[in-house]
């Protein structure tokens, strides 16, 4: 009888444990939004919460052609992007509240650099690596459909 009851409990214990950890990894990465940048359609996961912009896209192994992780801030501000244990390289796009690219930096693997924005942004659009130059798009481009972003916590 002993047995069983611990067996049972060690079971919802490893359902409980599963559970929370299903909620923390739906939590990092919200439904992804399709994005429009100058005619080229986006499917970007949103991250809007600290633990999930924290997160990002550390330890992925792969991208998708034109999936990207939008990282949507609480506050506007000068925020900075960077690629601790983040494996493949990565473009991303500092945007200004209303959608518009302010800059674009790449980003190479495993590093502690900062990457800054060059002014106050509300969202940043982490993409493969040269993704932005490839296509001829920059400062100045305006993405359609970021409005419908979540608000960042």
């Amino acid at each position: 009888m002993f047995k069983r009851i611990s067996s049972a409990a060690n079971t919802l214990v490893w359902v409980v444990f599963a559970f929370a950890a299903l909620q923390t990894c739906a939590q990092a990465a919200e439904k992804p939004i399709t994005l429009v940048i100058g005619g080229h359609v986006v499917d970007a996961e949103v991250v809007a919460t600290p633990e999930g912009r924290e997160r990002g896209l550390m330890f992925r192994e792969k991208l998708g052609k034109n999936d990207g992780m939008l990282f949507v801030f609480d506050q506007v501000g000068y925020h900075g992007m960077w690629m601790r244990n983040t494996l493949i390289p990565l473009s991303v796009a500092f945007i200004d509240e209303k959608g518009k690219i302010l800059n674009i930096a790449e980003m190479l693997p495993h590093s502690e650099i900062t990457h800054r924005a060059a002014g106050p942004i509300r969202y940043a659009l982490e993409m493969n690596a040269g993704w932005f130059r490839k296509r001829n798009l920059g400062p100045g481009t305006t993405i359609k459909g970021i409005e419908k972003a979540p608000r960042g916590q």
